[in-house]
């Protein structure tokens, strides 16, 4: 055997087991806290009719056989949020799930193909209501680990400190000088040559085949992030309309959704939104989602029609979806995610 030694050699597995007991006893401290406030855990089905419609999400396909000999396709689901929001329409009022999902062409140091993935959902309350909760998983998940800082590639931010709330617009004005919402109209439609425009004047590289979301990407990436979750966790809230495709607009700004992300030393822990429950918008913006996908990957994945449906008679909640492994990884100190992972996925 030639390279590192694997992760089941037990001088390697010695040095991973404190991070592995810590995540155990982040896990144990989280379902305590969910069942104090009335939550139920739900376990849904990894395999879907669809993965999700979201045009840079690549997904695990498989083929189902029937009794006949029939075959449908089938895919390892990249979150649970459809099921979880049929559970909701089928009554439940506040739920969440801690359990593994799958993403396909994701490997690295915050990147793995199968990992944890902790969603819940309150219904009849704000997304606000999440920024509170996410607050609260960072104080409990130091309390767990025994550390009073997270750390990661030299930046530091305390887990116990209140998180600072910054827009989308704001945070685009400080880090990059950019004007965001001068290039996004009232009814959600962008402007990409003024946002290219925009991204000349800031110094940034630009593509001629650049859309108007690759441009919004590439500041975010290069300006935004790097910067968010330094000395505390950021809540970085108010992305355009365009970016949010299961978000339902602000009532205070039509130009931006009630989606926000949380960060904490410049990595991305969660993504919360005010949930849509428009089943036509939702249908219109997820054949966006797969036009977009087809036309940079060459593929589309179904809609899930039986989502769309319940959605129908979903009431108006909030969700969030955080990865758990990131969360254990700022914790404990890890520098790449297989640390805070028990039994990782083998290498090619």
């Amino acid at each position: 055997m030639t390279g590192a030694s694997p992760w089941w050699t037990p001088h390697i597995h010695a040095d991973r087991r404190p991070r592995l007991m810590a995540r155990n006893a982040i896990a144990n401290a989280l379902r305590s806290w969910f069942a104090t406030r009335d939550f139920v855990e739900v376990a849904t089905s990894a395999l879907q009719v669809s993965p999700g419609n979201e045009a840079h999400l690549a997904a695990f396909a498989t083929v189902a056989i029937g009794p006949d000999a029939s075959r449908q396709p089938l895919y390892l689901h990249t979150s649970p949020e459809f099921a979880c929001k049929k559970l909701l329409a089928a009554g439940e009022r506040r739920i969440f799930s801690l359990g593994a999902v799958w993403r396909n062409r994701e490997r690295g140091p915050l990147h793995h193909p199968e990992f944890t993935m902790l969603e819940w959902y309150r219904v009849g309350e704000t997304y606000r209501s999440l920024m509170a909760d996410c607050a609260e998983f960072l104080a409990l998940a130091a309390e767990k680990a025994g550390t009073k800082r997270f750390r990661f590639r030299g930046r530091e931010a305390d887990p116990f400190a209140e998180p600072e709330r910054l827009s989308v617009a704001e945070a685009f004005f400080a880090y990059a000088g950019i004007d965001l919402l001068a290039t996004v109209a009232a009814d959600g439609g962008t402007d990409r040559d003024a946002l290219h425009e925009a991204l000349v004047r800031a110094g940034l590289r630009t593509a001629p085949d650049d859309s108007w979301a690759d441009l919004f990407s590439r500041v975010m990436v290069e300006k935004v992030e790097p910067a968010l979750g330094q000395g505390r966790a950021t809540i970085l809230y108010g992305y355009p309309v365009s970016e949010a495709a299961l978000a339902r607009p602000s009532a205070a700004d039509p130009r931006v959704a009630e989606r926000f992300e949380l960060y904490c030393c410049g990595v991305e822990l969660a993504n919360a939104f005010g949930e849509l429950t428009d089943p036509a918008e939702q249908r219109r913006r997820f054949v966006a989602e797969m036009d977009e996908k087809e036309r940079i990957y060459g593929e589309r994945y179904p809609l899930d029609e039986d989502f769309l449906a319940a959605l129908a008679i979903m009431p108006q909640a909030s969700g969030s979806a955080l990865g758990f492994d990131r969360l254990v990884m700022l914790a404990t100190g890890a520098q790449k995610i297989e640390d805070v992972i028990w039994a990782p996925v083998a290498m090619p």
